[in-house]
Order: C-alpha cells, then structure tokens, then sequence
C-alpha cells in the first residue's frame, strides 16, 4: 500500500504539480493500489453547472473486499478494531482482521434474512460499538446504502432523516453509555418511528440492558438474528458487486435552511479518496495503532475509523465515551494502555481538556504518539501549542485537517512530518485539490497575502456526486454561487507562503464544538415553541467550543419569568434536532433588525453578541433603526 505515499517535501511539490497536470493519469496510478472486480473504462467525466461528476466509470467493486478480504492472508490475525468501553473497568475488546471478516459477513447475512436488497436504506443509529462498524460494513458488503445518525440526535431529528431516504430497517441498540449519561436509544427509536411507515424491521442490540418495548413483527434481537444464521451453516457472505458510482452511503448534514440535507458518496471515488488521505496525511505505517476520537455518526469516523483506516490495513481504536469520564485524564490512560502512535481529535476536546491543566497528564505515558492530527475547524493557536507541548512533546508533527462532509476526506492539510506547519494554517492542498479563492463576485483573486471565499475549482474522487432525492439543491448549495467551481462556504487567507488558513463560515451556518448547526433549523426549532413569535441565531467566540449558539427570541406573550421560558426554548430545541443545537444565550428582544423587505440583518446581531457594538456600520436601511438600540442595551 506504501506507493502511494509521499515521503519529502520535494516530493509532495513535483507530486502535486502532476496531480493538477495529469489528474485522471494521476488517479488512475493511486487508483490501481486498490482491488477493483473489473476496471475503469473511463477516470472522469465531468461538469459543475448540472452538476455532475464521475469517477472510474465503468468499474466494478466492493469496498469491504478492500477493507477486510484482501487483508485476510497477510493481516488475517492482525488487530483491526480495538474497542475501548465507556467505563474502564469493563474489559476492552479487539477484533482482528479474520474476526471481523466473520462478523461483518455473519450480520449482512441477517441483513439478507430480514429482506433487505442492494440498494435499500438502513438507518443506523448506535452507541460506539464494534458493532456499528460491522452493521456499517455489513451494509457495505450487501449493497444497501447506510445512514448512519448520531446518537445524541433527537426522535425528530431521527424521523426527518429516516423519511428523506425512505429507510426500510433501522439498526440501534436497547441503550448506550456516554459518560456518566445513559442514552436511551430505542426508546428514542420508537418516538421517531411513530411517524415513518417506511421501516419495516428494528434490529436491537443489547448493550445497556435497559428495558425496552419490543414489537411483534417489528421488532428483533441481534442476537437472536446472528443465532439463526449460525444454524443456517455458512458464515460467508459473498460482495455485492458494486458499480464504481453507486451509493455507498447518505450522511446528513445541516445547511443554511431548515431541512438537513442527504449528502451522497459513492463505492469507487470515495473508497480510493478516503485510503489515499489517510494513508498520506498520517504518514501511516503498518502495525501503527490509530486512534480518531469523532463518532462514526459524522464524515470523520466514517472516513478515519472505518473506511479509510480499514483499507489500509490499519488498526483503528473505537473509544464508546467521552474525554473527561471518569476524569480529564481518559485520553491519556487509552494512550498509554494501547500504546496509540496517531491520536486525531478536535480542537473542542481540546480546549476542554486544557481547561483541567497538567494534573491528569502526571504519570501518563505518551512516549508512543508519533503524529497528533485536529478536525472539525481551525485549531487556534494557544490550543494548538498546548497538543504541541504537553501532548506530542514538539516531536509530534500537528496535522491540521480542513474538509468538510461533502468532500468525504482531507482537502487543506499537512502531510505528518513532511509540509513545515504554521499554528493555525490548513497549510497547502493535497494532491488533486486545487483551491482558489475568489472575491463576492466570482472573480479569482490571484498571489499570497490575499483573503476570500474558498473554492474548489476541479474535482477530486472523494467529492459528493448529490444531495439525495433533491439535485438541485446540491446544485445550488454548492455550484451555483460562483461559475464552474464547488463553494465550500467557508472564508480563507492564503498567506505570503501560499499557505492557507480558513477563517471560518460566510454563511448562515455555525461551527459549534466542530459540527456544523445551520442557523435556520436551530431557528425552526425555537419558534416552535408556543410563546415564540420569531428568533434569529448567530455565532459568537466561545472558549470552549469555538462558536457559541446565541438567539435573539421575539417572545412577547411569556407567561411567567423569563428564566423558565429560557429553560421551555432549550427544552424545545433539544427535543426537535438534540442537545448538539441548543442555545447557549437566550435574549428576549422586542423585535429583530430587518431591511424594508423584511430581511433580519445577522451581520449587526452577529456584532452585538460578539460584543462588538461600536461599529454596527450603517442601520438607516433598518425598517426600525431604534430596536437595535434596545438590542444592544439589552445584551447579555
């Protein structure tokens, strides 16, 4: 697997000029490191106006056959997953290669057994588990296409997502443990099925041995399932052969409104962009322990526990709890225990653990981490030099990751140990990506030492193909708002090394604790609630978690004091997307800043929860220039 990777900064300069020279000869040679059934006819046809890209057309595949099968005679008793439980004192487990080959085959064998077909939807909503990796592969390898959905999502949040795909079975567990919370996932399950004729089947694993309604003719055990299948003799499950441009997957994620939106990848481009970046952003050397902190409900533990990890040959560590249960030193006691080499987290987690000081790093061994790598948003730079120092001891090179859900693995990244690192900087694209910056206009704003939009102007394998069931709203999402080139949304500065740094979101979507949160379905939310007329969402600097959720409520007809209806609009808000969304700062307003159409004008909310009141800049086109008077008075 080692061909692909790039091994000097010599290298990285004459490997990427090739990649923007030749880019179908380019991926065609990283390509030919994976096991196709049947080759490409063609590497890439595409347009952004549609849009529409594919990649390897013509070829045939199946990505477990990467990630598990063709592992089997050389890894075969190699650790693949390494599970860690949320309480320390329950045993770990690890799975090798040939293990989890059987599983994986064993339960899309009980996948089969309770109907489902290549193309299906399944909805997967699970605690960390060595088995939520296996359902995942497991629909993998039988051609359904998954969606998995955090396990902190609400019943609501749930539903919307599991009616947009038109899900026919959901895969979850009785309950899960995050921390000192107990999660009561089927329960949740069951609210959000009240409401989706759809699914016909609920696969449950016992986990937490929590009581749960089970239904007749609904509703069925794991395990039962996996006992009938060893009756029935052969664990093998042979692959689905895929098309290269298939769905392999649907993973929601927010957008600037209401509706989340069902972002696509597909068997063959995703597959070969999630192995390449893993491989080389890492620097990842055979027999290294990988730990990626994320859930498997987002991009990163799909891309960087599962799929890329896996297809390398990797073994990847799977932690069911949080960083500071039973205390802030639980990252470090999972280092030092497994002796962890890659440890890729969040600037969130962090920034949190920073907040405890040294005390729970004393007597922790973590001589064994050789790169520490950061997802989710711009890592700042005094929590950038903390991982550096008291982490990676300044001989663990920083990989600061920017990409984002849509492009299904690293754009902007240094390659560990190679690309000379800046606090704070994406540094420089990858091979393959060519980012351009461009102006509210469109146009390129060419040299270094200039900021603007952030753009990608040619495709990469690893792109989204569709938002599912609605392409136009993946045309306009991201190809429409300048000609020829994927938006990402986020602003950026490219430096006089050409490096670049993101600068954050220039859209209606924020960045809380590295998930994105569109303001508008955090907005919905909170004028469900009774006595709300209308609220409008910002951001604003949080310590911890980068970007806090502050709302301006209209709630003229509050019965009671205003502290327990802050506490009603939280609840609301939990219980329609989950706690990930719900407001940090509640302020009652009398009414909202508008133009004279009618537009809320975010840009001076934004200012005023910043604190930034001294230059709003011009409010006379406000349909009521006063309210924001009040507004600022009344800031908290």
């Amino acid at each position: 697997m080692s061909n692909m990777k790039i091994s000097s900064f010599e290298e990285y300069h004459q490997v990427y000029k090739h990649s923007v020279e030749q880019p179908e000869e380019f991926w065609a040679g990283i390509a030919d490191n994976f096991h196709w059934r049947k080759k490409w006819d063609n590497v890439l046809s595409w347009n952004f106006k549609e849009p529409n890209v594919k990649w390897f057309e013509g070829a045939k595949l199946n990505i477990t056959e990467n990630c598990l099968d063709r592992h089997l005679d050389t890894l075969g008793d190699k650790p693949a997953i390494i599970w860690e439980p949320n309480d320390p004192t329950e045993d770990h487990r690890i799975l090798t290669y040939k293990q989890l080959h059987d599983k994986v085959c064993q339960f899309a064998n009980v996948l089969k057994n309770n109907g489902v077909k290549k193309g299906d939807r399944i909805c997967i909503y699970m605690p960390m588990l060595p088995e939520l990796a296996i359902a995942v592969l497991a629909c993998a390898r039988i051609g359904a296409i998954h969606s998995v959905v955090f396990g902190g999502f609400s019943a609501q949040s749930i539903a919307d997502r599991i009616k947009d795909a038109e899900c026919a079975l959901v895969i979850t567990a009785d309950g899960g443990f995050r921390g000192t919370k107990d999660l009561p996932l089927k329960s949740v399950i069951d609210d959000a099925l009240v409401q989706c004729p759809s699914v016909k089947r609920v696969i449950v694993l016992t986990r937490s041995r929590t009581p749960v309604s089970m239904i007749k003719g609904r509703d069925v055990w794991w395990e039962d399932e996996i006992k009938k299948v060893e009756t029935q003799g052969s664990p093998v499950c042979p692959v689905e052969e895929m098309d290269a441009e298939d769905m392999l997957f649907i993973l929601y994620t927010s957008g600037s409104t209401g509706k989340p939106k069902g972002v696509v990848h597909t068997c063959g481009g995703y597959m070969v962009y999630a192995g390449y970046t893993f491989a080389n952003t890492f620097q990842y050397t055979p027999g290294e322990v990988f730990f990626c902190t994320a859930d498997i409900g987002w991009i990163t533990g799909h891309s960087y526990i599962i799929y890329g990890p896996l297809s390398q040959g990797a073994t990847t560590l799977i932690f069911e709890g949080i960083p500071t249960y039973p205390d802030a030193g639980r990252f470090w006691d999972i280092v030092d225990k497994f002796k962890v080499n890659i440890l890729y987290t969040a600037p969130t987690a962090i920034r949190s653990l920073m907040s405890f000081g040294l005390d729970p790093l004393k007597d922790k061994d973590l001589s064994s981490i050789k790169v520490l790598g950061s997802v989710g948003e711009p890592i700042n730079e005094e929590a950038w030099h903390w991982f550096d120092d008291h982490i990676g001891h300044n001989k663990a090179p920083i990989v600061d990751t920017w990409w984002q859900t849509e492009n299904g693995g690293h754009m902007i990244t240094p390659i560990a140990g190679i690309t000379p690192t800046k606090p704070g900087y994406a540094t420089l694209p990858l091979p393959g990506i060519q980012p351009v910056l461009v102006d509210e206009n469109g146009k390129e704003i060419e040299g270094n030492g200039v900021s603007g939009n952030l753009c990608i102007k040619f495709p990469w394998p690893g792109i989204l193909r569709t938002t599912y069931g609605d392409h136009e709203r993946c045309r306009l999402t991201y190809f429409a708002t300048y000609e020829n080139m994927y938006f990402t949304g986020d602003g950026c500065l490219r430096d006089e090394d050409g490096y670049y740094k993101i600068t954050g979101r220039v859209d209606d979507v924020l960045n809380v604790s590295g998930h994105r949160i569109g303001t508008a379905e955090v907005e919905n939310a909170i004028n469900m609630h009774s006595s709300v007329v209308e609220s409008a969402v910002v951001g604003y600097p949080h310590d911890i978690k980068g970007q806090g959720v502050y709302a301006f409520v209209v709630s003229p007809g509050q019965h009671g004091d205003a502290d327990l209806n802050r506490k009603d609009i939280i609840m609301t808000v939990q219980r329609i997307i989950g706690p990930i969304a719900k407001p940090d700062k509640i302020q009652f307003v009398s009414g909202l800043p508008k133009t004279r159409s009618g537009k809320i004008m975010r840009r001076i909310l934004r200012k005023i929860a910043e604190g930034d009141t001294a230059n709003l800049g011009d409010t006379s086109t406000l349909l009521d220039p006063s309210v924001v008077e009040e507004i600022k008075a009344g800031a908290l």
